[in-house]
């Protein structure tokens, strides 16, 4: 049981889990979750995180279908300059891996911005907190356990 499970066990939330076969040397682990769960990518979600010149992190939650759009998600959490963190900063300031990294659980929850698209589906994936293990749940359940605010940080 991952961080991520524990979290939504503890608070009663209503979650699926959805494993799958991950390939290692996959290029994109939102795109293999998508492929494998025979899911839209614009309903599987990636968890990014960033930093700002200051090195605080912060987590943007976006479609696998498209990017982070830095200058929007900077704009929504109203700071400057935000970079995609290495993965190295990433997965400490997590406590997950990359490829498994999940809005959920985290060591010490961090400043979330989740992508307004996800409250188009009543159900949207996210990773479980570890490689080839997705979890789906309602986007307003991650909103409020992650205490994070919905806005259009996607591009593409």
């Amino acid at each position: 049981m991952t961080p991520a499970i524990k979290q939504l066990e503890l608070n009663k939330i209503d979650y699926q889990l959805h494993e799958y076969s991950h390939q290692p040397g996959v290029e994109s682990y939102g795109i293999e979750a998508a492929n494998s769960l025979n899911l839209s990518a614009k309903q599987v979600f990636k968890t990014l995180i960033v930093a700002d010149k200051n090195g605080q992190f912060y987590v943007g939650v976006v479609p696998v279908s498209g990017t982070l759009d830095l200058k929007k998600m900077a704009k929504a959490l109203s700071v400057k300059g935000l970079v995609l963190s290495d993965s190295k900063k990433a997965q400490n300031a997590t406590g997950y891996i990359i490829g498994g990294i999940s809005p959920l659980g985290q060591k010490r929850q961090l400043k979330t911005v989740i992508d307004q698209s996800a409250f188009d589906f009543s159900n949207i994936y996210i990773s479980a907190g570890k490689r080839g293990l997705d979890l789906s749940l309602s986007p307003f359940d991650l909103q409020q356990q992650t205490n994070a605010i919905s806005a259009d940080i996607a591009a593409g």
